[in-house]
């Protein structure tokens, strides 16, 4: 079996295909487990963030695998395996495990350096474990990139090279100045309670905004936030409020950060507009008619709204003569047309959280994952990156060379105990034959016998574990049963038997 990994990332898609790409926690379990019921796998694990899809699996076949996870990967996202096709890169052994690694270290973050990968490893770790999907080589895999990430945290500086994704944004907003200084005083809606809510609410309160409202469709976890931010020790007002609330919330707010699970638009045009005193959006005209959007209704599933709505989202976005600069010039500035901003908005959700169209609004001011992938892609990479791709190579060797040596080692307990019994065969022919033996006789026959054939076999095995940990040496596993005439059955018996003793041994092996 072998490690294939299928996926797409911000450095090969657009925001576009991925935020159409997105996976709900549905979504990924359905497809673990689909996964591991096609024919070429036997091991799956989904690793899932704003700005990467990744299928992780054990397979037995190269091409048959790469062809099933793709069709999977199209069929689970909604997207036409052929328009996917070309946004998806492909890695195979240790090139599977040097993208993993160097995805925990941050080096293939949208902000290179940020940590909370990390967070979102573990996190695919363990759904997979919960879902029995991951077996001996997934578990291994993961929990190594865990470790490796930690380590290029701290042994380098890699740090200094980005934050997370929440810091980049806040300080997006705040156009070059300090995040602490632009958000001293200001009162900040942040939707949604999951990890990167949590630590944009968090980041908030340190930085001094003087108000904290959380909303999130599950109450219980938005009051047990707000509850935390309040006993944390910042000045930062902290509260709670249900998901009705926020069209009340916004006209009050003068920051937004929103990232929630949903597959539609949380916030759209229409209610932004309304928040900060347009009761429309800007005219745009349309062909036909757009139907009338209700800001708050449930959008509908894969991020989109009918046809209309992505035709009126369109026009919105599009420069109309005389109007001012491009939708894009307004990402790099302030509100569109240098305008002073009344309400900064951050949509760090994928698929989006916030209607594209706002950047069309007076006043306002919005950076998403688009903007971030457009202004980290100027980003200046520290030093210390050169160091973490050593540690990452470095790594990727060893874990290759204990993957290959773990291979042979069953191999090497099988021949042992075939020797050993032949031992025990012959001492049995012996004692019929010389039954007269006494007790401290036959001992010493039988361990000079043993160690005989321990001398024996010393040197080959241990020779062999070196040659097979070594690039190319899987072979030598199949050279040893061949050459002793091993049962592969017997092979397979003491891998499923170490397997089990670890697992006995260790209760909490493997687990994130």
């Amino acid at each position: 079996m072998s490690l294939l990994v299928v996926g797409l990332s911000h450095r090969s898609a657009p925001v576009s295909v991925l935020e159409r790409a997105a996976l709900s926690a549905d979504a990924q379990a359905k497809l673990l487990q689909d996964t591991l019921a096609a024919e070429p796998a036997a091991e799956a694990a989904v690793l899932a963030t704003c700005n990467r899809i990744e299928l992780y699996a054990d397979v037995d076949k190269f091409h048959a695998g790469v062809a099933e996870l793709s069709t999977l990967l199209a069929q689970h996202s909604g997207v036409g395996l052929e328009e996917l096709t070309p946004y998806l890169y492909v890695h195979y052994e240790d090139r599977a495990v040097h993208h993993l690694f160097s995805v925990a270290c941050g080096l293939d973050s949208m902000v290179v350096g940020e940590g909370q990968i990390l967070g979102q490893i573990k996190d695919a770790l363990a759904r997979s474990q919960e879902l029995h999907t991951a077996g001996k080589l997934l578990n291994d895999l993961f929990q190594q990139a865990l470790r490796v990430g930690k380590r290029a945290h701290s042994e380098t500086g890699i740090d200094r090279a980005g934050q997370s994704l929440v810091t980049f944004g806040l300080e997006q907003l705040a156009e070059g100045g300090s995040v602490e200084n632009w958000a001293d005083g200001k009162r900040a809606l942040v939707i949604g309670a999951g990890s990167m809510s949590s630590l944009a609410a968090a980041t908030l309160a340190r930085a001094g905004v003087r108000e904290l409202v959380i909303a999130n469709r599950t109450q219980e976890r938005a009051r047990r936030l707000a509850e935390i931010l309040a006993d944390s020790g910042t000045e930062a007002l902290a509260r709670a409020v249900p998901m009705a609330d926020v069209a009340d919330e916004l006209t009050r707010a003068d920051v937004v950060v929103s990232c929630t699970g949903a597959t539609g638009l949380v916030l759209t045009a229409e209610a932004v507009a309304a928040a900060v005193g347009r009761t429309t959006p800007p005219p745009v005209v349309l062909e036909a008619p757009a139907p009338a959007v209700d800001p708050f209704a449930p959008a509908t599933p894969g991020g989109g709204g009918e046809a209309t709505d992505f035709e009126q989202h369109a026009a919105w976005l599009e420069k109309a003569p005389g109007e001012g600069p491009a939708p894009g010039a307004a990402r790099d500035g302030g509100a569109p047309g240098g305008r002073t901003t009344s309400l900064a908005l951050l949509d760090l959700a994928m698929p989006r959280d916030i209607d594209a169209a706002v950047h069309r609004i007076d006043g306002v001011r919005l950076v998403d994952i688009e903007s971030l992938a457009e202004a980290s892609a100027d980003a200046p990479m520290a030093d210390d990156v050169e160091k973490v791709r050593g540690i990452v190579s470095d790594e990727v060797a060893a874990f290759g060379a204990a993957q290959r040596a773990a291979h042979i080692t069953p191999t090497v307990v099988a021949l042992r105990t075939m020797a050993a019994d032949v031992v025990a065969g012959e001492m049995a022919r012996l004692e019929g034959r010389l039954p007269g033996l006494e007790d401290k006789q036959r001992a010493e026959i039988t361990q000079t016998v043993r160690r005989v054939v321990d001398k024996l076999l010393h040197a080959p095995t241990v020779r062999v574990k070196q040659l097979a940990s070594e690039p190319g040496g899987a072979g030598y596993a199949d050279a040893l049963r061949t050459l002793f005439d091993l049962d592969p059955q017997t092979v397979a018996a003491v891998s499923r038997a170490d397997h089990l003793n670890n697992e006995n041994d260790d209760p909490n092996r493997g687990r994130a």
